[in-house]
């Protein structure tokens, strides 16, 4: 047992004794439940695996193997011989990364036969910024990064350089410092396949003229070669698979348009001064809201505005499609986007031999849901849906992902620079399936009943399961934190709270009672959550630490797809705010589905 300080005053300290994290209650009675002796044997640990975590066909191969790596993993603590467990190994393997809260961390196992508009594709918004939308440089690393995080969809903006001559990428009608499309195409070869082997799909925003289109087919064709992918025919009534695409990378756009010159820096400069002070995010970013109230309050406060336009149509009223488009470029295009012409119901007509993408911003989608949720979910189920993020979100803040999930859209794209609530739920999202950026889409949104119906998130129904959450400890921040972090007088008070994020009915938060003074704190309580669509749902997790002054301090977080969820007892890594894992700090928690 060691001990910290405190400064109280320039000649005063306090000491606080810390404790190393200990056993709770609990797991010392389950260990004495399956082992003997004080020791637990191959045969303990393989009904402990069956009749506690859950893992009914675990055999006892399984269990051995299990064994001999948990003692690998923690070779450094005394055990008395190979193939048992004392208290504390068991103890730590519990809290180990290979008692891992989902049914897979790096492994795929949903079906990846399915047409591409069968799964969420993890997307981003406006890849190649490094800030907000308005003034920030324009790189190919936030591309990177995106690439080695999973992100399979990424969104360049091109215009023509300074000179007319050459290709950059960078946000049209703002103060963003351009980079040159060759360089962030050459980080996209090299990158796409680091973290997932399933295609990339590159969605471009062209403001080129035909020469500079050509010139864009030849730097695509060189750098990309045989990765490439071609669809051969510009007319298909089934978007390929994702198994059928590995490592390919796939262009999506619309036809080739006339080049339109820039507006002047300082119409866009009106509009950053209109939204300063739209920015939601903080510490932690706004609540996630609930999205009948937040679709309620969207249709009270905005009127329609007519006829639905997307970023890439933000000029079409005055272009007119290039007849002499580059061919080479024109046969780049592997999923047309599609120019939506008149309302609502006019754009949402499914063509019984053609697939194509249309896209929408959060404000046009919103509304779109009210009066047409049901036509959406059943164009999704065979076309691609793009949901970008509003204009006025100037500070590359980001909305609720799961508005467009539970409509079945594909591709809700989100600014990656920033961080923040919302951020995490799709950071949770796509840790399914073993974190490869493609999620299959559950049946509810894949069906279609006897008249028609398809699902409707607003529906009331009957509670599908019960998810029953255990929170008994915390340990690691005294190894990631500096001891003063939270306070510089006393060690950190820190609680947490759980909640579901998901349709409206399943959506609730609880949290664990404060425990003071405390690096390893233990809660031991017990939350239950009714969930009607446990398909769509998103366990969030909050550490908060309590400060009495000032607003609490951020202690970690994390999002868990409840549908891959392992029942048992785990040990639940924990992430900034920006989604990178900490080092140590973990929760050792409980899950049952009831």
């Amino acid at each position: 047992m060691s001990k910290q300080a405190y400064k109280v005053c320039c000649c005063f300290r306090r000491r606080f004794k810390f404790r190393e994290a200990e056993a709770p209650d609990e797991i010392k009675a389950l260990f004495g439940r399956y082992s003997e002796n004080g020791l637990m044997t191959v045969d303990h640990l393989h009904k402990f695996l069956k009749e506690v975590q859950g893992e009914e066909t675990v055999t006892m191969e399984e269990a051995e193997s299990a064994m001999e790596s948990i003692i690998k993993d923690l070779k450094h603590l005394h055990v008395f011989h190979r193939k048992v467990l004392n208290l504390e190994a068991f103890f730590r393997y519990l809290f180990g990364d290979a008692n891992y809260p989902l049914i897979s961390s790096n492994k795929v196992h949903h079906d990846m036969t399915a047409p591409l508009s069968h799964y969420f594709v993890y997307t981003s918004h406006n890849s190649y910024l490094t800030g907000n939308q308005i003034s920030s440089d324009c790189s190919d690393v936030p591309i990177i990064k995106a690439l080695e995080k999973g992100v399979r969809v990424i969104e360049l903006d091109m215009w023509p350089n300074s000179t007319k001559d050459n290709v950059d990428i960078y946000h049209g009608r703002t103060l963003t410092t351009p980079v040159d499309l060759i360089k962030c195409l050459s980080s996209i070869r090299k990158h796409a396949f680091v973290a997932s082997e399933f295609p990339v799909i590159l969605t471009l925003e062209d403001h080129l003229t035909p020469d500079l289109q050509a010139k864009v087919a030849e730097m695509v064709t060189h750098t990309f070669g045989d990765v490439l992918f071609s669809s051969g025919s510009e007319c298909s009534s089934e978007f390929p698979s994702p198994e059928s695409l590995k490592r390919k990378i796939i262009i999506s756009t619309k036809p080739p348009k006339e080049y339109l010159e820039t507006k002047s820096i300082k119409e866009r400069d009106d509009h950053s001064r209109k939204a300063k002070n739209l920015s939601e995010e903080a510490a932690w970013g706004k609540e996630v809201s609930d999205i009948a109230d937040h679709l309620k309050i969207r249709n009270e406060n905005e009127p329609d505005d007519g006829e639905f336009q997307d970023e890439e149509d933000a000029h079409e009223d005055i272009q007119e499609l290039q007849q002499n488009a580059a061919p080479k470029y024109k046969n780049l295009i592997a999923i047309h986007a599609r120019k939506r012409k008149g309302g609502i119901k006019d754009w949402l007509k499914i063509d019984p031999n053609n697939v194509t993408r249309i896209s929408l911003s959060e404000e046009k989608f919103e509304k779109a849901v009210l009066s047409h949720g049901g036509d959406i979910v059943r164009f999704t189920q065979r076309n691609l849906l793009r949901i970008f993020p509003k204009a006025m979100r100037l500070d590359s803040s980001n909305y609720n992902p799961l508005i467009g999930w539970t409509h079945g859209a594909q591709m809700v794209a989100l600014n990656m620079q920033g961080y923040g609530r919302y951020l995490w739920l799709m950071q949770g999202l796509f840790r399914a399936n073993g974190g490869c950026g493609y999620v299959k889409k559950p049946d509810i949104l894949l069906q279609i009943g006897p008249h028609n119906e398809v699902f409707d998130p607003k529906r009331a129904l009957p509670v599908k399961k019960t998810l029953k959450v255990k929170v008994y400890m915390g340990d690691g921040w005294n190894l990631d934190f500096h001891h003063t972090h939270f306070d510089m007088y006393f060690p950190p008070d820190f609680y947490v709270k759980v909640g579901i994020a998901g349709v409206s009915d399943d959506s609730a938060v609880k949290k664990t009672k404060i425990v003071e003074d405390n690096w390893v704190p233990t809660w031991e309580e017990e939350f239950e959550f009714q969930l009607r669509v446990p398909e769509l749902a998103l366990l969030r997790i909050e550490v908060h630490e309590y400060d009495m002054s000032e607003k609490d301090d951020f202690g970690g977080q994390t999002c868990l797809p409840v549908s891959e969820l392992r029942e048992g007892i785990r040990g639940v890594p924990l992430y900034n705010q920006k989604g990178e894992k900490y080092k140590s700090v973990k929760l050792l928690m409980r899950f049952d589905f009831l």
